[in-house]
């Protein structure tokens, strides 16, 4: 049986939406038997969506004299030495800005080779499928015999649920150094926006908007449809949106569900990061716009009547 360890990653008292997607990857292979690696306060709280997702055990880690939520440095320290405990045979996250930061330092911890924001896994092949050169190619990698690692891309693999029954395993981690940083506090901003890579619907707003005044009309739009908001290049170059909304190469590359380009021409390199998306709408007033050969819907008119007209519909 092929042992496959899953990093949990919890925020705001939940599971993150990409982690059931990372373990519905684990589990594809019926020969491999999928444990969930959990740190968090009061794991007893998600046993039973872990459980609705496929895991068959769940180590339930826990520091001496704190907590691991939100200490990147004491619970990859800890992740690390349940990995030596229990001795799985792969190590698998979400592709996530945390997940990625956390596989990158249990990696580190235990000289293990590792491949982020991957497309496709074969656990007990021991392969994994990474996108390539903007998105026109894909490349396929195997590993050597040995623990390995890898993150998911964020809906590159659809969740989808496996009711099981699940061991619960308490897992004490007796801290050896002092940690170097230590976190006095954590201030969440309630009016921040979703995460880009973990959107099913995505709005996105290019050069055409004129400002970022102007990006509101998406916003509102958003707010109607619980999509998150991007830009491409062309926009944030212009100043009108921040680095952390590019879609694109040079960018965030994202796999929403929906993915709606508002005033976006379609270069290659936008084109790159929202490929995956498994229906692209675009919205542009020029019939000649070359993201109309690469969408699944085109509306060719003005985004600045048919977005305020669409948010109107839905409210």
């Amino acid at each position: 049986m092929f042992k496959i360890a899953v990093i949990i990653e919890t925020d705001q008292g939940g599971i993150k939406s990409s982690c059931f997607e990372a373990l519905t990857a684990a589990r594809a292979d019926e020969s491999c038997a999928v444990t969930a690696f959990l740190a968090d306060e009061d794991p007893s709280k998600h046993r039973s969506v872990l459980e609705e997702y496929g895991a068959a055990r769940i180590i339930a880690i826990n520091k001496s004299g704190g907590r691991l939520n939100d200490r990147p440095e004491a619970a990859a320290a800890a992740m690390a030495e349940a990995v030596k405990k229990f001795e799985p045979d792969a190590i698998a996250a979400a592709g996530t800005p945390r997940g990625n930061d956390m596989l990158c330092r249990i990696a580190a911890i235990l000289d293990i080779p590792l491949v982020l924001d991957c497309t496709r896994v074969d656990f007990a092949a021991r392969e994994v499928q990474k996108s390539r050169f903007s998105g026109k190619t894909s490349v396929v990698l195997k590993f050597e015999p040995g623990l390995f690692s890898c993150s998911i891309r964020p809906k590159a693999v659809p969740a989808g649920r496996s009711p099981s029954t699940a061991e619960t395993i308490e897992f004490q981690y007796l801290a050896e150094n002092p940690e170097r940083i230590r976190v006095a506090g954590v201030k969440r901003n309630p009016d921040a926006p979703l995460e880009l890579r973990e959107a099913s619907i995505i709005i996105s707003g290019g050069k055409a908007l004129g400002s970022a005044e102007n990006f509101e009309i998406l916003d509102a739009c958003a707010k109607k449809i619980g999509a998150a908001v991007g830009a491409s290049r062309a926009a944030v170059d212009a100043g009108f949106a921040p680095h952390s909304m590019q879609v694109g190469q040079t960018g965030k590359t994202v796999s929403p569900s929906i993915y709606i380009a508002c005033g976006i021409s379609g270069s290659i390199q936008h084109f790159a990061g929202m490929k995956t998306s498994r229906t692209i709408i675009a919205v542009n007033i020029d019939p000649g716009a070359p993201i109309f050969g690469k969408c699944d819907y085109g509306v060719v008119g003005d985004l600045f009547e048919i977005v305020p007209a669409l948010t109107e519909t839905l409210a």
